[in-house]
């Protein structure tokens, strides 16, 4: 499997997830979870709303969530799932290993971690 999953970039993609799918909250981030019928690869997609910042402080935000993710996904792998993640304005003020724990527990709870 990639290190990186495929991404979710269209509008209905993450209202799909945000529908019907496991919402976990952490301190540093929020995960919305959608398991597939089928095997296919994981997908994610990151968000950070204007309530956090301007713009290089969301797409700080968004760097950091989705380095988070990378680091989760070299060492556990990720179930046939789609994953939005939701950064807070606690994501940056929390060090890069302590938002990987939290979201490797997210993923856990969420059900996004095989085995």
């Amino acid at each position: 499997m990639p290190v990186q999953p495929d991404r979710l970039r269209k509008r209905p993609q993450f209202l799909r997830v945000a529908g019907r799918g496991r919402k976990v909250a952490m301190p540093g981030v929020v995960l919305q979870v959608l398991a597939h019928k089928d095997e296919a690869p994981p997908r994610a997609g990151f968000t950070v709303t204007k309530k956090v910042g301007n713009s290089v402080v969301r797409n700080r935000t968004r760097r950091l969530l989705r380095e988070a993710l990378r680091a989760v996904a070299r060492e556990e792998a990720l179930a046939p799932v789609d994953i939005v993640l939701i950064g807070r304005d606690a994501t940056r003020a929390r060090g890069f290993g302590v938002l990987v724990e939290d979201l490797r527990r997210a993923l856990r709870k969420g059900g996004a971690l095989k085995g």
